[in-house]
């Protein structure tokens, strides 16, 4: 199907949906690309931090500097927050990192709901695409913008933008460039719907995939982070990558947890039992894989601050 409203990207009216940093680079690209934002909607804000004070979102923090009407629904499917939203007659409205939406918010404005992932749709369809792409050893991913339906990240595909992902690179870094590319992918995408320019697509059609096995991105939980050392380090050494900085792939040292925040691979046969770790207590520590060591560079145990290895080894005492 085509779209066809001719306007021009200035003329349409257009809510924005998210919460985290990531869709704060979105957001000011649409600002900057002169898109009439009557409404931004985000979530509630909540106590974090040490003390516990209430904390705005990253796109709350935007849109109130920028003098952006704000909206913080707890529930979406409030009487009084549909209103409020039909009262803004978007024509457009655009979703990037926030909550699933009800089909009475997507399907409201005209034009649709547009949404922005961060993979190669239809490949990696879920909440953490980005920590599963590097999980897996994925040398390419990208972004996709497409049009919202029932199912998750199921809807017609508009536009999609791939790029490399480096060997040594992990999710955090992959995130940062991520959220610039689809930032730009946002605002051509907005352009083309105002000009009638895009043709939609099943997400069965014409895509970049390239094996037929679909890949998918769950939600990450405690058990995807804690290492398995029987696997090859190759697949190890991606774990953590894939976790780093945040949530943070994990070991036991010493009855407590480690986090490990960058290492690198060691492809040799290991002396050591698997599991098990080796030091020479002053500049590297590396635990034994099946195949090789995974040599830690950045960590934090349990109860410390997170450091690199030699400042942690001078002043950690090994008990076995």
């Amino acid at each position: 199907m085509t779209v066809t409203v001719a306007k021009k990207i200035t003329e349409l009216r257009i809510v924005f949906m998210g919460t985290p940093e990531f869709a704060v680079a979105s957001l000011d690209a649409l600002v900057k690309a002169g898109c009439n934002i009557v409404a931004v909607i985000t979530a509630p804000d909540k106590p974090g931090g040490r003390g516990m004070q209430i904390q705005q979102s990253a796109v709350k923090k935007y849109a109130t500097e920028n003098n952006l009407l704000v909206l913080q629904p707890e529930k979406l499917r409030n009487a009084h927050f549909i209103e409020e939203l039909k009262s803004l007659n978007a024509d457009l409205q655009i979703v990037v990192a926030f909550r699933m939406l009800p089909e009475v918010v997507w399907n409201m404005p005209p034009m649709g709901s547009v949404n922005l992932h961060g993979s190669l749709l239809p490949q990696y369809r879920g909440a953490a695409p980005i920590n599963w792409a590097v999980i897996n050893g994925e040398k390419e991913t990208g972004v996709t913008t497409f049009k919202l339906k029932h199912e998750i990240d199921t809807g017609d595909i508009l536009l999609q933008e791939s790029f490399a992902i480096a060997e040594n690179e992990n999710a955090g870094e992959v995130h940062n460039k991520m959220k610039d590319i689809g930032a730009k992918l946002l605002v051509k995408t907005v352009k083309g719907l105002a000009e009638g320019s895009i043709s939609e697509a099943p997400q069965n059609l014409g895509l970049k995939v390239k094996d037929s096995a679909l890949k998918h991105a769950p939600k990450i939980f405690t058990e995807t982070c804690s290492i398995n050392w029987n696997k090859p380090v190759e697949e190890v050494y991606n774990l953590i990558r894939g976790l780093a900085p945040y949530p943070t792939a994990f070991t036991i040292l010493n009855g407590k947890k480690l986090k490990i925040y960058k290492a690198e691979k060691i492809i040799k046969k290991p002396i050591s039992d698997v599991g098990k770790f080796e030091t020479n207590h002053k500049t590297f520590l590396q635990f034994a894989g099946n195949n090789g060591y995974i040599s830690i560079l950045e960590l934090q145990l349990e109860g410390k601050k997170r450091m690199e290895v030699e400042e942690f080894l001078r002043g950690y005492r090994f008990t076995t």
